[in-house]
C-alpha cells in the first residue's frame, strides 16, 4: 500500500505541474511521467505483481510523434510510414514475448524473421516496446532526437517506481535490437531511392493537375508508389476506375461535377465538418505581408489518435492495444500507396483551378487545396480503410466521441460507429472544395478494399482477431 500510495501522490504532482508549461516537448514528457504514474498504479498494489503499463502509453507515444510531424510538416503519406514502422517494433517486441500474439514474418511482404529475446530474458516486454517504438520513430523522423528526451525520463519514471536496472538494461538492449531489425527492413523499402527520381513537372496537358494558391508548393510524393507496399502484392492491385474524363464543355458531366463543388451547400454544420477533418499539413494563412503556416494533423495522424481512443474506451489491454494500432498503421501505409498510385496516373485538375478557369476566377474553397493531384481523395480512401480495420476489431455500432481535434481549437464530435465518422470525413472534401464527387465516392470503395485485404492477409498467420464479444 505504501507503493501505491506514494505512486498516487506522484502522479497529481505531475499532473499538477503539466497546466503551466506550455513548450513541447517539456509539457509532453510530463504528462506522460503522469499516465506513467498512474498507469503503474492502477496495475494492482501488491509489491510481488509484476508491473503491468496502461494501454493508453501507446497512445501517448504515437501522440508524441504526430505532435513533431506536424512541427516537420511532415506530409501525410510520409506519416503513415512513420506509424507504421514504429508501431512495427512495438508489436515485435510483444509477439515475441506472449505466444497470443504472431509475427508479422509472412504475412508482410519481406519482413524477416526475427529472434532475439533469448538474449535479453529479464527484460519488461511492455517497456521494450515503448522503447522499440521510439527507438525507429526517432531515427525516422526529422525531429526524432526529441524523443529521446522522452526517452529518458521514462526510464527515469521506471527507477523511481521500482524497476530494477538489470530489468531495465535488458529491456533497452531487447528494445534496441528489435529497432534495428525494423530500420533495416524499413532501409530496404525504396523510399530513399525517391530522392534519386527526377523532379516532377506538372503536365500542360488541360485538365491535368497544376500548383494551387496561396503556396503554390510543388508536388507532394509523386514517386510514393515506387515503394514496397506492407500486405498488398502491388501498389495498383486494387487500381481504380478513371475519373469522369475532363471536358470544358459546360453540358459535360465534368463541368457537372464542377458545379456542384462550386455550389455546395456551406452552412455551419458542413462547414464545422469541413474543418474538424481539414488534416492539411500545408495549409498557409496570410497575416499582413506574410504567409504563416497553419499547425494541422495529417489523416493518418487524426485516425491514430480515434484508434487510441477506442482502445482506451474498450479497455484492451497492452499487447491487443499494440497489436491494433500497429494493423491500422499498416492499413495506413497500404491506403496512401493505393491512392497515391492512382492521383499520379490519373493526374486529375483540383476543382479551385478549374473554377478559377471556367466559372469564377475570384473562387476560393472553404479549405486550402493540398498539393497534389485530385483524383482519388486521399482522406476517403484511408478513412475507410482504417473504419473497415477498427470495425473489425471492435464491431459495428461502436460510439465514441472523437477528441482528436480539441487542441487545435476545433472541439470534438460524436460518432455511432467508426463508417461513420469515415464517411463524414469523406463528404467533409466535398465541402471544403477540394474534391469531386467520385474521387471521394470511389476513394471510399478503394478503402474499403485495401481493408479488408490487409484483415484478410494477416488473418492467414492468426494475427488481427477481433475482440471478444
Amino acid at each position: 500500500m505504501k507503493r501505491l500510495f506514494r505512486r498516487i501522490c506522484l502522479c497529481k504532482y505531475f499532473l499538477r505541474q503539466q497546466p503551466a508549461l506550455g513548450s513541447f516537448p517539456l509539457a509532453r514528457i510530463l504528462v506522460v511521467t503522469s499516465l506513467l504514474y498512474f498507469s503503474f498504479a492502477c496495475a494492482g498494489s501488491r509489491d510481488d505483481q509484476p508491473i503491468s503499463l496502461d494501454a493508453g502509453m501507446i497512445g501517448w507515444i504515437t501522440e508524441t510523434m504526430t505532435d513533431l510531424m506536424v512541427h516537420d510538416i511532415t506530409n501525410p503519406p510520409l506519416a503513415a510510414r512513420f506509424y507504421a514502422y514504429a508501431s512495427l517494433a512495438g508489436y515485435e517486441v510483444i509477439s515475441q514475448a506472449d505466444p497470443a500474439y504472431h509475427s508479422m514474418a509472412g504475412a508482410l511482404n519481406d519482413y524477416p524473421e526475427i529472434h532475439t529475446l533469448n538474449d535479453f530474458l529479464n527484460q519488461h516486454t511492455q517497456v521494450s516496446a515503448l522503447l522499440a517504438m521510439i527507438e525507429v520513430a526517432s531515427a525516422m523522423q526529422p525531429s526524432g532526437p526529441e524523443l529521446l528526451k522522452l526517452r529518458q525520463v521514462f526510464l527515469d519514471s521506471c527507477r523511481t517506481l521500482g524497476i530494477d536496472s538489470k530489468t531495465l538494461l535488458d529491456s533497452e538492449a531487447f528494445a534496441k535490437s528489435i529497432g534495428q531489425e525494423i530500420l533495416a527492413y524499413a532501409q530496404s523499402d525504396r523510399y530513399k531511392e525517391i530522392s534519386n527520381y527526377p523532379r516532377y513537372t506538372p503536365s500542360e496537358v488541360p485538365g491535368s493537375w497544376y500548383p494551387t494558391p496561396p503556396g503554390y508548393f510543388a508536388p507532394v510524393e509523386p514517386y510514393f508508389n515506387t515503394i514496397r507496399p506492407f500486405t498488398l502484392l502491388r501498389p495498383d492491385q486494387f487500381q481504380p476506375i478513371p475519373p469522369v474524363s475532363f471536358s470544358e464543355s459546360t453540358d459535360s458531366e465534368f463541368f457537372r461535377l464542377l458545379r456542384q463543388v462550386y455550389e455546395v451547400d456551406l452552412t455551419p454544420e458542413t462547414r464545422s465538418i469541413a474543418a474538424f477533418w481539414d488534416c492539411n499539413p500545408f495549409a498557409l494563412e496570410e497575416t499582413g505581408h506574410l504567409m504563416v503556416g497553419l499547425k494541422q494533423i495529417s489523416p493518418g495522424g487524426h485516425w491514430i489518435g480515434i484508434t487510441d481512443i477506442a482502445c482506451r474506451q474498450a479497455g484492451v489491454d497492452f499487447h491487443k492495444a499494440m497489436e491494433i494500432t500497429t494493423v491500422v498503421s499498416i492499413g495506413l501505409m497500404d491506403g496512401f500507396l493505393s491512392c497515391w498510385d492512382e492521383k499520379y496516373r490519373s493526374n486529375r485538375i483540383r476543382p479551385e483551378t478549374a473554377i478559377r478557369k471556367y466559372l469564377d476566377p475570384t473562387y476560393t474553397p472553404l479549405l486550402q487545396t493540398p498539393p497534389f493531384p485530385e483524383y482519388l481523395s486521399g482522406h476517403s480512401t484511408i478513412s475507410t480503410t482504417s473504419a473497415e480495420i477498427l470495425t473489425h476489431f471492435f464491431g459495428d455500432g461502436f460510439a465514441y466521441t472523437d477528441t482528436v481535434e480539441e487542441k487545435y481549437h476545433l472541439g470534438s464530435r460524436d460518432f455511432n460507429s467508426f463508417y461513420e465518422a469515415a464517411n463524414e470525413a469523406s463528404i467533409s472534401r466535398l465541402y471544403g472544395g477540394i474534391h469531386y464527387i467520385d474521387a471521394i465516392e470511389v476513394g471510399q470503395e478503394q478503402g474499403k478494399k485495401v481493408g479488408e485485404w490487409v484483415i484478410a492477409t494477416l488473418g492467414q498467420k492468426n494475427i488481427a482477431k477481433p475482440l471478444s464479444p
